[in-house]
């Protein structure tokens, strides 16, 4: 009997089984081997201080971000003060598992099957990869760390299977030796509806490899197709391509995480993946450390309702960013005009400065009240088309 399993190993899961193996609980972490989530693979300054990540996990540090139009204008945006870390999924998964085994969490190699209860107790039935088996493990309260359209949240919490969803696909390829189009501490946004019709393709420095990839919710649109383009239209068409991997990503948090008995949600089997940006390393360890802590707390005091402290916690902390990323994207990601429109935008001073306070220290800045109204005002002139798009 275990006080806690947690399903998936992910940067959610694996923070939650650390937090509480930490607390002296007994702990059981099921993951599935061999799976690496496509990912541009960034990380602010606030996780790498938060979640105590080790320098030689970053493979690039980026000083840079290049926003570009349809048009193929560009503005490219400095990071001052400091920079964004990009890590290989692969290597900073792992990194974080062997983190929680070592507080004292036991680790399972299988694939998840169902719940099922039984006198009483909570049971998660498995396939265990070692032996081929099915095993069953007995807890008390179950963590669905479990990704996006997990199957712990579509088998436990109503409406979980309504989460709207972009699909995510990425190349990881060699990156190029002496081409000028390329900076390995720069990462490029491409805002352009022939590579993605709501969402945006990217270009990401990992170091000696490159994750070239795109995103989106259409049906039918050719993901394989427009990284192609993608890859041509930033001259690494040559460059030798390592693996390609696709997965869904949502796009809207559930108002409720848990089934108020004994099962949790959090990371994107919560949908806590921030709108616009796609942004999900850092939330996922947020929601996997408050996940950690509403567990903790319901056990404690032997009250199942106290499961839902997790998601209040989230809302609470980060659901103003979350109602402002969508609101924009929702405003600039429809019509290449608009993108076009919204890198315009990305050229003002304010706008950056704010933008990556908010992203690099999760800070909106509410003691910047001037600050907020000139954006606004600058934003529905953009919109409404007051200001030009070639406004620099």
């Amino acid at each position: 009997m275990f006080d806690v399993v947690i399903i998936g190993g992910g940067p959610c899961g694996a923070t939650a089984a650390e937090d509480l193996g930490k607390l002296g609980h007994k702990v059981a972490l099921l993951d599935r081997p061999g799976r690496i989530k496509p990912c541009g693979g960034a990380v602010p300054p606030i996780l790498i201080r938060d979640f105590d990540i080790p320098d030689r996990l970053l493979k690039a540090k980026i000083v840079t971000a290049r926003m570009v139009s349809p048009t193929n204008r560009s503005v490219d945006i400095p990071i001052e003060n400091g920079f964004v870390g990009m890590v290989d999924r692969e290597e900073f998964d792992e990194f974080l598992r062997k983190r929680a085994e070592s507080a004292g969490v036991t680790r399972f190699s299988g694939t998840f099957d169902k719940i099922t209860r039984q006198d009483g107790e909570t049971i998660v039935e498995f396939l265990n990869h070692k032996n081929e088996n099915k095993e069953k493990i007995r807890a008390k309260i179950i963590i669905g760390a479990d990704g996006a359209r997990s199957k712990v949240a579509r088998s436990e919490i109503p409406g979980a299977d309504q989460i709207p969803y972009v699909i995510a696909y990425h190349e990881i390829i060699k990156a190029p030796e002496g081409f000028s189009g390329y900076k390995s501490d720069r990462c490029d946004v491409i805002y352009n509806g022939s590579i993605s019709p709501d969402f945006y393709g990217w270009v990401f420095p990992h170091g000696e490899t490159v994750s070239v990839g795109m995103g989106t919710g259409v049906k039918g649109f050719d993901l394989k197709d427009a990284t192609s383009s993608l890859r041509v239209n930033s001259g690494l068409e040559n460059c030798e391509t390592i693996r390609k991997e696709g997965a869904p990503i949502p796009l809207k948090p559930l108002k409720k995480w848990d089934n108020g008995k004994d099962v949790l949600l959090a990371g994107d089997a919560a949908g806590v993946v921030a709108p616009s940006s796609g942004e999900g390393i850092f939330y996922a360890m947020c929601s996997g450390r408050m996940a950690a802590s509403a567990v903790a707390e319901a056990l404690q005091k032997h009250n199942p309702k106290l499961l839902g402290l997790a998601q209040k916690s989230f809302v609470k902390q980060h659901g103003t960013v979350f109602k402002v990323l969508g609101a924009m994207q929702n405003a600039y990601y429809k019509t290449d005009d608009r993108r076009e429109r919204f890198v315009s935008l990305c050229h003002d001073v304010d706008v950056q400065t704010m933008t990556f306070e908010a992203y690099m220290n999760k800070d909106l800045g509410r003691s910047q009240p001037l600050a907020h109204l000139k954006i606004a005002l600058k934003n529905i002139a953009h919109l409404l088309g007051i200001v030009s798009k070639e406004y620099t």
